[in-house]
């Protein structure tokens, strides 16, 4: 086990962590709180102890996060066997940037199913109650997952190495969206524009006010970055659009 380079990709992680939440708290939640407090999706904000166990849980999934890149890539054992490259002519510029939609995709895909699994009743407490007590999420929520949670929010890296080629940029690319992305989905604000919720384009499109619901109503809204999912399934919430629709108009 090389401890530097795990630190050094613990440091990546948990920095692109705090600086992205960092961010969104300090305007959404202290500098322009006041003035942005009629828009918040749900009208109260979470108290310090609810910060502090958002951010508590975050540090342990940084953790665990930091682990798969040096099991997976760093192992001499196992790296080899994976579809991990560094020179990005092997596949030509355009599969490196045709690859990002890709694992867009298959993340949505894996979050979907893998979050459906864990609202099983016997597997919610044990896998996933430790996210929903974050009942009125805030930025800091993004990454507080009970240590098992993160272990399946971790499964989509070897999902990726042992499917689709992988190129060294694909990963800290790929990852710093999501992690911009679910802050925004845990903002409590919502950023998308009036209207957006019944677009032809924004209906596919998941929001903060869709994984809002999600948190305080915990069932329905399961998807990450789109609705697609949620659409075929029918497990979107009934009152999505009108509450989308309720938020923008305050």
């Amino acid at each position: 086990m090389d401890w530097q380079q795990y630190f050094k990709v613990a440091q990546l992680i948990g920095g692109r962590y705090f600086i992205i939440a960092g961010i969104a708290f300090l305007l959404g939640y202290v500098l322009l709180r006041t003035r942005l407090s009629p828009k918040k999706i749900q009208k109260r904000f979470p108290v310090s102890k609810d910060y502090l166990r958002e951010i508590g849980f975050s540090i342990i999934t940084i953790s665990i996060f930091a682990f798969v890149p040096i099991l997976l890539i760093r192992n001499p054992v196992i790296g080899p066997h994976t579809t991990f490259y560094t020179d990005i002519e092997k596949y030509g510029w355009p599969y490196f940037f045709l690859a990002f939609p890709i694992m867009l995709f298959m993340h949505d895909t894996y979050f979907y199913w893998t979050h459906r699994l864990m609202h099983h009743p016997r597997l919610f407490r044990i896998l996933h109650l430790t996210h929903h007590k974050s009942t009125n999420p805030s930025p800091w929520a993004a990454y507080a997952f009970h240590p098992l949670e993160a272990i399946v929010e971790a499964g989509i890296v070897p999902v990726f190495l042992f499917t689709i080629p992988i190129h060294q940029y694909h990963l800290p690319l790929f990852f710093l969206f999501m992690i911009t992305y679910n802050v925004y989905g845990h903002l409590g604000y919502e950023l998308y524009p009036r209207g957006f919720s019944r677009h032809w384009l924004g209906k596919w499109i998941n929001t903060s006010v869709n994984h809002n619901q999600h948190h305080q109503y915990f069932k329905g809204n399961y998807g990450l970055y789109f609705l697609i999912w949620d659409r075929i399934m029918g497990t979107i919430r009934n009152d999505y659009d009108q509450r989308f629709d309720e938020v923008k108009a305050k």
